[in-house]
């Protein structure tokens, strides 16, 4: 054995080609999540977010075969380009109650990360969403709700409504379901993808009726006194932003049920191929699908080639020098010559809900090329 052989050999019993190994495999990783748009493997914290039902139900149409048919690159529920939805969470706090500028009143920091978008997505939609829970059918009948856009940080001792700007003012009567305001957010949204110029937003409930001696106010850090009851809602915001990769958007090709043979065959074919997301260990942070029939292509490309094969004229040429001369041309690839798209729910790096569709996914058809 060669000096070089026995080192190899040495390095392999001391566990290096396996960590070589893992390395290669990380690298593959990153090359195939880098393809999907991710900067890495997301890992998401242990404090997830429900799936909103909306999302499902988008999720579920984009697995059917008529949103197969559709346009990949505009989401039909809200009627604008994009090919990725977020469910982008609140990173707000809960502002002390009866503050200067507010005797009788809750006062909630909204707060939207929206550098989650990488720059090369184009932003076509952000719409807030602020969902309102009663626990008690008592306390105030009706609340007055204003929401501001904080254009400035605001020193201590200032006057904080020289700082704000109004843009919604509404009032609520109580009820037994959750009660949602909607309002677009776009531009707004959009500028807040620029460095410092995101200083969230500050909601305001003020009861219009009931006793405001009886509300109690809230605690900074979020905390609560456990007595008396808690009469205000329970208010849960998130925004709605849907944005387009022009990168990853392509005419979708109609997608029919592939069903491939089982019957063993040497000629080149689509094989079928589950990749279950538990076995490469993505599990964690995918929601679904569980895994999905991928498929690949394998067999040979043999002189004469059939209609079937899908040959080029390159391919059909090569094929006949081939035989000729089999030792200095090689046969024609079996390569993937029609691919159609899947989609993902996911959570990434910042616990938001991603409803996102990859092109080239599956392999429903093969040829030599």
């Amino acid at each position: 054995m060669r000096p070089n052989e026995t080192l190899l050999a040495v390095a392999c019993l001391l566990g290096s080609c396996a960590l070589s190994q893992v390395e290669e495999m990380r690298g593959h990783e990153r090359l195939f999540l880098g393809s999907l748009g991710l900067s890495g493997r997301p890992r998401p914290t242990g404090n997830r977010r429900h799936v909103p039902s909306e999302i499902w139900r988008m999720f579920r149409r984009s697995e059917n075969n008529q949103a197969r048919e559709s346009d990949p690159c505009t989401v039909s529920e809200y009627g604008v380009p994009g090919n990725i939805i977020r469910y982008v969470q609140d990173q707000g706090r809960l502002v002390s109650g009866w503050s200067s500028s507010c005797q009788a009143c809750l006062e909630k920091q909204l707060y939207f990360n929206m550098s989650v978008l990488q720059p090369v997505e184009l932003l076509s939609l952000a719409q807030l969403e602020i969902t309102f829970h009663w626990k008690l059918l008592q306390g105030p009948r009706a609340l007055s709700v204003s929401l501001y856009k904080v254009i400035r940080a605001t020193l201590r001792g200032a006057d904080p409504q020289a700082g704000r700007r109004l843009l919604l003012s509404q009032s609520l009567r109580l009820q037994t379901e959750p009660t949602s305001v909607a309002m677009d957010l776009t531009s707004l949204a959009e500028s807040w993808r620029k460095p410092g110029r995101n200083y969230g937003l500050l909601l305001e409930l003020l009861p219009l009726d009931g006793d405001p001696e009886e509300l109690l106010p809230f605690h900074p850090g979020n905390s609560l006194p456990l007595e008396p009851a808690f009469t205000l809602p329970l208010v849960q915001a998130s925004l709605v932003a849907v944005s387009l990769n022009p990168h990853q958007c392509r005419s979708r090709q109609r997608r029919s049920a592939i069903h491939l043979p089982v019957t063993p065959s040497n000629v080149c074919k689509a094989r079928r191929l589950y990749i279950d997301f538990k076995d490469v260990g993505w599990q964690d942070w995918i929601i679904a699908p569980q895994g999905y029939m991928a498929n690949y292509c394998h067999g040979e490309c043999p002189f004469p080639l059939s209609e079937s094969l899908n040959g080029t004229n390159h391919a059909i040429l090569q094929t006949l020098v081939h035989s000729l001369d089999p030792d200095v041309t090689p046969q024609p690839c079996c390569v993937p010559v029609r691919l159609s798209p899947i989609s993902m729910l996911y959570y990434d790096n910042n616990d938001n809900v991603v409803l996102r569709h990859y092109q080239d996914m599956v392999v429903d058809e093969c040829g030599c090329r």
